[in-house]
């Protein structure tokens, strides 16, 4: 897998106004790399200040670009394979929490939390959070 375009979409998000954080694992630059079970699978899990900055990057970005070209990169997807929930902030989602999430909509639909971007949910009101 050529790794350039990950390698580039990563460093647009960091320099994203309202990115918080992404997932790399071991400590590693690039998390996107098939998983030691076997699956060809790329996780890719970040927090966001909210909704609009996570679409203002994805959309109004040189992004959008990447998401054009996607089929050229990854086989049909049957399943939803993009899920939101609201953090508190300062907290850090695991890979695991991610797969559990997923599974929400998935089954029932968008609720609170677990939501994709087309229906997203407001923030809870009680605390300060991140998607």
């Amino acid at each position: 897998m050529d790794h350039a375009p990950i390698d580039a979409a990563h460093a647009l998000a960091d320099a994203s106004p309202g990115f918080v954080w992404r997932f790399r694992e071991d400590g590693n630059e690039d998390a996107a790399h098939p998983r030691p079970s076997g699956e060809d699978l790329l996780i890719n899990l970040s927090a966001w200040e909210d909704v609009d900055a996570l679409w203002s990057f994805s959309y109004r970005t040189e992004h959008l670009d990447f998401l054009l070209r996607r089929r050229a990169w990854f086989g049909p997807m049957r399943e939803a394979y993009v899920v939101l929930w609201w953090i508190p902030a300062g907290t850090i989602p695991s890979v695991g929490e991610g797969g559990r999430r997923l599974d929400l909509p998935r089954e029932n639909g968008p609720s609170p939390e677990a939501f994709d971007p087309r229906s997203p949910f407001p923030p809870p009101t009680h605390r300060d959070s991140h998607v």
